[in-house]
Formats: structure tokens, sequence, C-alpha cells
């Protein structure tokens, strides 16, 4: 992001402000609307949310009056106010992908089945597209770009986000010539598989979260999926199926991980580098470990107080998520480059375990709900034992077997509901990369 405030002071001094459209104005797309409002050369145009007091309050937080702010229903009347200058403010997402003066359309929502609908239309309406909803990007994100492509516009995963943040020390790594063993991400929630919004409600409560979400957090879920979208943007693959979760200290640079990525051959813990992987206790950094055949630049890491290698740690440690999301569509816009994207077809998919005991005929829930969650696994492995992708289970889903708590579901075990775009834009996905 060098350079990217002069960019930005440029377009703001040429009345060239990138206005954007927002889907989804809980508590990350108002801390995005507020953090965008206080920003040059870029507006928070137009955000919708089933909930219109959602996207009022999330104008209000940003400082903006009400004088300022106009509800359309309609698309005349979205592009009328925005054309008048005004903040939009609605409750039809639809509104996002066609308003004329939108030059960038956002997903906050973190539901699969919006997500695909959103990017789909902004992009055929030659909008680019940033996707902070990565339980979409993991199942059609291949697909996705590919449109991006057809369309001339970009589409990106965000920074902000753990892929995006790690991202930027991968690519600074390998510009240096390093290689890269291991990339991955802290998790602060300790496992525990069997949650569900229920067990979790009082600790949602109190920090102000979506039981589903403090769910998803908490099961691991959420952290497989964002392991799946490094591996797809790098080609790096799990280790094991749902990775080791070792734990480290948060030290200014996390020197015991040098020594925990070793091979196991060599006193470490891997099988193989060349993976993504997850660390208890260094939450919420994210991290590259790398190394160098160079026995002068090993010397020089060395000196640079990095430690004695051959292994070693590059850490950020924060990821500010939705704040950092306004510098993707800044990025995408002007430079016309994404942050984050996945390389032609999965090289991981985000896969499907039970919570619990499951039964025949059983309907089973998705995301931060009470009967699975997801894993992480090489896309080859999950082709050739059938397991179902993760962001493909919705509340239609239905079991066709018996599976004890801890299974990895197949596509013998559940019968997906094919009736979704989602669905069906995979399986286009599944066509133009499974041959």
């Amino acid at each position: 992001m060098l350079n990217m405030d002069q960019k930005l002071l440029k377009r703001e001094e040429e009345g060239k402000i990138i206005r954007t459209g927002i889907v989804g104005a809980g508590q990350m797309g108002r801390g995005m609307v507020t953090q965008m409002a206080i920003m040059k050369g870029i507006s928070p145009a137009i955000v919708s949310d089933i909930k219109l007091d959602n996207v009022i309050n999330a104008f209000h937080y940003a400082g903006i009056a009400d004088e300022q702010i106009a509800v359309a229903k309609t698309l005349a009347d979205a592009n009328k106010y925005m054309e008048m200058g005004k903040f939009v403010a609605t409750e039809n997402s639809e509104l996002i992908s066609q308003a004329n003066l939108v030059e960038c359309a956002i997903d906050v929502t973190g539901v699969p089945e919006v997500g695909v609908k959103i990017a789909i239309d902004s992009m055929n309406n030659g909008k680019h597209v940033v996707m902070m909803d990565v339980e979409t990007d993991v199942v059609i994100g291949s697909y996705l770009k590919k449109l991006g492509e057809k369309n001339n516009v970009i589409y990106t995963g965000s920074a902000g986000d753990e892929p995006g943040a790690v991202m930027e020390l991968y690519s600074f790594a390998r510009a240096m010539g390093m290689q890269v063993k291991v990339m991955g991400k802290g998790k602060n929630n300790k496992l525990d598989y069997a949650c569900n919004p229920d067990t979790v409600l009082e600790e949602a409560t109190r920090r102000k979260m979506s039981p589903r979400m403090l769910c998803a957090f908490k099961d691991g879920t959420k952290t497989m999926v964002e392991m799946t979208a490094m591996s797809n943007a790098t080609g790096l693959i799990p280790d094991v199926i749902g990775g080791h979760g070792p734990s480290a200290s948060p030290d200014e640079r996390c020197k015991e991980l040098n020594s925990i990525f070793r091979l196991k051959k060599d006193g470490g813990i891997l099988d193989k580098h060349g993976v993504v992987e997850f660390v208890n206790g260094i939450a919420p950094g994210v991290f590259v470990t790398v190394s160098t055949e160079n026995e002068e630049i090993a010397y020089q890491m060395q000196y640079h107080s990095m430690g004695p290698g051959p292994l070693w740690t590059l850490y950020r440690p924060y990821h500010l998520c939705n704040l950092e999301t306004p510098l993707t569509v800044a990025k995408a816009v002007i430079d016309k480059e994404p942050t984050i994207i996945p390389i032609d077809g999965p090289v991981s998919e985000c896969i499907t375990a039970a919570k619990k005991d499951l039964k025949a005929g059983e309907y089973i829930d998705g995301i931060g709900g009470y009967t699975t969650y997801g894993s992480i696994a090489a896309a080859e492995e999950t082709y050739a034992n059938g397991y179902v992708v993760y962001g493909l289970i919705n509340k239609k889903s239905r079991m066709k077997k018996d599976v004890k708590k801890g299974q990895l579901l197949t596509l013998n075990d559940v019968e997906l509901d094919t009736g979704t775009q989602l669905y069906n834009v995979r399986k286009e996905q599944d066509a133009m990369y499974r041959k």
C-alpha cells in the first residue's frame, strides 16, 4: 500500500472520489463506513442492510448528519440521490450492483448465498468487487476471478482479513527471494469443536457479538476458511487435515516458530514444508516462516536478530479487518490490482465435519451452527475421498446416513441443496478446473 495516501489525496483534490457500495451494516460494515468517511478520496456512498436502522446508525457513527442521508427504495432514487451528493441508505442490496456511480461493491455479509449474487451482478455491471465474505471466496473464488477478467474489473479479497494481511508478508518474502515454508495466522479462541450458538450465548452477549459468529470462531471454522483462502492464493497446502495448531508465545518475532516448524526429522512437527498452518497464542497476528539456501543471507538474517536459522519468522502482530478494507478498494480502483485472489482452481477446500452424532434424515446447518464445523484438506484429497465442501451446506441439507461426532462428511452421507445459485456456480467452477 506504499504511497496510497498520496494517491487518495490526489483523487480528493481532483474531485474523483471513489464511490463504494457496501452490503452489510453490522459490526464489520459499520466500522468500515466510519473508517471510509474519515479518509481522503473515497466514500461509503451507498450502504444496504436488511435492517435500514443499521445503515442509518452506521452513517451516524461516521458523523454523517441526517440531512446528508437519503433513503432509496428504487434504482432511480439511488442514482438521483448519489448524483446530489447524498449518502444513500437502502434495504435493497441489488441497488449496490446497479447504481451508476458505484465503482466498487463490497460484500460484508459473511453469507455465501448473498455473496455470490452481489459479486456476479456487480462485475457484470462493470464494478470492481472486494470480497470480505471469505466464506464465498473459498467456494467459488476461482470462478469469480475469471468473471472479473472477462468484465475487465478486479475481483479481490480484502486487506485486514488474515488472508489479505498475511499475503503482504508472503509477497514481501518472495520478492526478497526467500522460500516460504509456512504461512499462517494466530488463533485466539480455544478450540471447542462441539460449541453451538446456545453454549456461547452468554459470552457473545457480553462481547456484543452474534452468537453464530462467535461459534464459528470457537469451533475453528473461520480459521479453516481463512487458511483455505491462503492456500488457494499461493499453492501452499495443509500438512495434515485441519492443521497441527501448535502453541507459541507472541514475542517480538515469534522465534519459537523457527523451531516448531522444522521437519519432523529435524525435531519439528511438520511432515513437509510449503504449508498453511494456524498457531494458538499469537492472535491477532499473522506470519510467514521462511528460509534461504544462501549462506551470506543466512548470516545477515542472524545479524539482524532474526535467530540462527535455518528458519526465520516474519510476524505482523495485528490485522485490522474492516478498517483496512478501503485500502483494497483504492488498490483495485486506482492501481487495478487485487490484494489477494485465488490461483486457477482450488488448491485446498474447507470441508465439513460433524459436531455431534447425526442421524439419517436429519437436517443440518452450516457456519456457526449446531451440527457441523469446517476443516481444511488439500483439494486432491477432498475430491478423492468425496468430502463435502463446507460452504455448500445450508439448512436444507439433509443426512442420508448416520455418522459419528467428529467424522468428515462425504457426498455419500449428505443430500445437498442443489437449487441455490452458489451450488450451480460451484458446478460451473468444477467444470472449468476439474477435468
